[in-house]
Parts: C-alpha cells; structure tokens; sequence
C-alpha cells in the first residue's frame, strides 16, 4: 500500500483514460444547442503506420475524452464526503444510460446491460455504504465510479450531456471548488476542506442521511428531465440546474454566514 501525493495519483486516472482513449472510444460529436452537432473528429494526426494500417490521434476527440474523463472521475471523487453519497449517485446514473440506452432512438441492449450490472454493483455496495457505513469507496472506489459513469457515457451513443446533467451537482461543485481555491482561497487543490455543497448541507442542521437523500432527489430528477428531454433540449436543462445549483449554494453559504453572527 502507497500514500502517493496528489501530484502523483492523476497519474492513474490519466492513464485509465488514455487506455480508453487509445481503445478507439472517444467523444466524436456533441449535440448543439442551436441544432445540428459539434463534430470532433475533423483533424487527424498519423502517428505512425504497422501492419499497412495508420495509428492515430484524433485531435479534438482525443484532447475533449481525456478532459470529460477526467472532469468526472475528480467530480465523484472530490463529492465523496458522506456515506452512501458516490455510490448511490452512480446508481442514478447508470439507470439513467440503462434507460437511455434502452430507447428507441439509441437502441443499444448492450451497454444498457453493462450499465445495469454497474448500477447493481453499487447497489448492492451501498447497502452497507449508506450511514452508518460499515465499508467505505476510498480513493479508489470513487475514481472508478467517475470512470466507469464518463466511460458508459461515451459508449451509449456519446451521452455525454445526459450524463452532464445527472451528474450535474458533483461536476458544478467540482468547477466552483476548482475556481474558488485558485483564484479567491490562493491556496492548491490538494488542500481539502469542508465547503462542498453536502458538507454545506450538514452545517445547515441536515443529518448525513437527510443530506444524502436530498442531493439523491436531485440526480433522479435531473435524470428523468435528461431522459425526457434529449437532443439539445438537454442544454437548457443543463443550465437550469445549474442556475438552481447556484442559487442553492448561495442560500447555504448565507444561511451559514447568518448562524454565526
């Protein structure tokens, strides 16, 4: 066992993804909110040829794969801070790609049932994760919930703005822990602290398992608009929440602020 230093852990997650990546599984396309899609996979860049066939780099795929990977593997692990909350939001989210997956527009039996055997797997972890926890993710487990939640995203026809807007609260908060401690706190990421939005709801009086419903409702909701909206509807569903997100964490910031005078 290693107590490998920030710096050195995204190494593994790089890695996971560039696996991924190098797999031939890749973003290619996103959905426009104007209509029509962003393609990704203009620009090739060969990088060497075996066996008369060309390796290459899709630029745009490659580069936006390993960011959204990325992205969401930080998401679950930095939302990681109460029993029970990663993994029955990955939960939510690998029904909703099962659902997703099983529509008539996308038709893939397949990846519905990898992402039914996920969302069974962390079920049935959650059993004993949920508070009063008796066995607990870890680094490891939360990392892998990020990826294996991005890596079925790209699979089940590239929803990606599905799973966007699932996993909307611990993708917003990421951003905002991101922006906060580098541009106002001055301080590095590595440093933790207890301003997530769930340690926010523990201070506004919630238990660890009021908190822990209250941020599941919010990923089932969002799931079922992201199902019943698709296409580029998602988008303003999207921003939505993440109006709604804000105006949330505004509230339990000055809550707070108002406990302490």
């Amino acid at each position: 066992c290693y107590d490998l230093s920030p710096r050195k852990q995204i190494i593994w997650p790089v890695l996971a993804a560039i696996t991924v990546i190098a797999g031939g599984i890749g973003i290619e396309s996103l959905t426009n909110p104007a209509g029509g899609q962003w393609f990704l996979d203009q620009v090739d860049i060969t990088i060497f040829w075996f066996g008369g066939l060309p390796y290459k780099i899709t630029l745009l795929t490659d580069l936006f794969t390993l960011l959204w990977l990325l992205g969401v593997i930080y998401a679950t692990k930095f939302f990681d801070g109460l029993d029970g909350l990663v993994s029955g939001i990955t939960v939510i989210g690998s029904l909703v790609v099962f659902l997703t997956s099983l529509s008539p527009k996308i038709g893939q039996p397949e990846t519905a049932f990898i992402a039914l055997l996920v969302a069974a797997c962390f079920a049935g972890f959650l059993v004993f994760n949920f508070h009063p926890a008796s066995i607990f993710l870890g680094e490891s487990g939360s990392t892998l919930a990020g990826f294996l939640l991005g890596t079925l995203a790209i699979i089940s026809e590239s929803k990606v703005v599905t799973t966007l807007v699932v996993m909307s609260l611990p993708i917003l908060d990421l951003i905002w822990v991101i922006l906060r401690r580098l541009m106002f706190e001055r301080k590095p990421l590595s440093v933790g602290d207890k301003k997530h939005i769930h340690h926010r709801l523990l201070a506004s009086g919630l238990s660890q398992r009021a908190a822990a419903l209250v941020l599941y409702a919010w990923a089932a909701v969002c799931g079922v608009f992201a199902f019943i909206y698709q296409g580029s509807s998602q988008w303003y569903v999207f921003s939505v929440a993440a109006v709604l997100v804000f105006l949330f964490g505004y509230f339990l910031v000055r809550q707070a602020r108002v406990k302490q005078l």
